[in-house]
């Protein structure tokens, strides 16, 4: 939970810090050591590529979805335009002076992941903080949405929100219709288990860091919900886990990043993971990404399809409240996927 105190990553960089704040180290074992189970950069080591607009599209994302549990999208129909805007709009706030962005700092009565302006997401105050600031924006339902909580300093900034977040909301619903067909459920099948949409937009600022072998932008994570739209700019450090080994995400600069989240697993049965990814930081270039969050409501209920269990594919996973799933989440913090690891069903 953001607090008056917490200090805010880009004022420690602004400020010149030379040795990283004990806050910020991570244990040993989760530092991002390049030496260490990294993958080399190869074709066939590469998050695949869809495009959404050719024959296979649908058997593509089925094999991305089963190998990986994330993939780029390409002629998605979404504006570049709209996708160089929303990045811009983002780096214009992040590079305004920090009594402007202070005025939509989180509010920390609100809870974690307030939305807002801030720096901490985790309930747990002893835990390692990110090297990272953020600006979390309410979007879906619409009666969620108030853009008088947005910055007003940057122009455009509010109706660029807008935009995004319904081209979004756009390509959600495609992407799950896909998906549902691509296992031979009807192509509404996880859009009506998911229910009414909670969508979130976190837009991301990795400031550079003084020690990047210690700290990492964010921490080891499957997300929680039902699936997250990704772009970022051309600096890279976003990673993925696959096989053991931490892959870079190379950027795509019109492409988006599609990651399975926890949610989706548990409704496919696991035919589908979601993807454990993190962010790396480094000494020389501030990196920016945005995030559309779809997923439940907290009264939703998730369970498994019952047409994807069989004998051959008992059920994994436990029935779960999304509300309860999100306050675990938040009360553990990340770890890879021991929040949705802890609903398995011992076979």
């Amino acid at each position: 939970m953001e607090t008056a105190a917490a200090p805010r990553v880009q004022a420690l960089a602004d400020a010149g810090v030379s040795l990283l704040p004990a806050k910020y180290v991570q244990p040993p074992d989760l530092r991002p050591d390049p030496s260490h189970r990294r993958a080399p950069t190869a074709p066939s080591l590469s998050v695949p590529v869809v495009d959404l607009s050719a024959a296979g599209a649908g058997d593509a994302v089925r094999r991305a979805c089963a190998e990986w549990g994330a993939f780029h999208v390409v002629n998605h129909e979404v504006p570049p335009g709209l996708l160089d805007a929303m990045r811009g709009a983002g780096l214009a706030f992040f590079r305004s002076p920090m009594e402007e962005k202070l005025r939509f700092a989180c509010d920390p009565a609100r809870g974690a992941a307030a939305e807002g302006y801030g720096s901490r997401m985790l309930a747990n105050d002893d835990s390692v903080l990110d090297w990272r600031d953020y600006f979390d924006h309410h979007t879906l339902p619409e009666s969620r949405r108030d853009p008088t909580r947005w910055p007003d300093f940057v122009p455009g900034y509010r109706d660029t929100v807008v935009k995004y977040s319904n081209n979004m909301k756009d390509l959600a619903q495609k992407l799950l219709r896909i998906i549902s067909e691509s296992l031979n459920l009807p192509p509404s099948y996880i859009e009506e288990a998911v229910g009414e949409v909670y969508q979130n937009i976190t837009i991301s600022y990795y400031s550079p860091c003084p020690q990047p072998d210690l700290a990492l932008g964010l921490q080891s994570h499957s997300d929680m919900g039902a699936i997250t739209l990704l772009i970022q700019d051309d600096v890279g450090g976003l990673e993925v886990l696959k096989d053991g080994m931490w892959l870079p995400v190379s950027p795509l600069p019109d492409g988006i990043l599609v990651i399975l989240a926890d949610q989706t697993e548990i409704i496919t049965n696991g035919r589908y993971k979601s993807a454990v990814h993190r962010a790396i930081v480094n000494t020389d270039h501030a990196r920016l990404s945005v995030a559309t969050f779809y997923d439940p409501s907290k009264s939703q209920k998730i369970w498994t399809a019952p047409q994807l269990v069989c004998k051959e594919h008992p059920q994994k996973y436990q029935d779960v409240i999304y509300g309860d799933y999100v306050s675990s989440w938040y009360s553990k913090g990340p770890e890879g996927k021991r929040n949705i690891d802890a609903l398995l069903i011992e076979q």
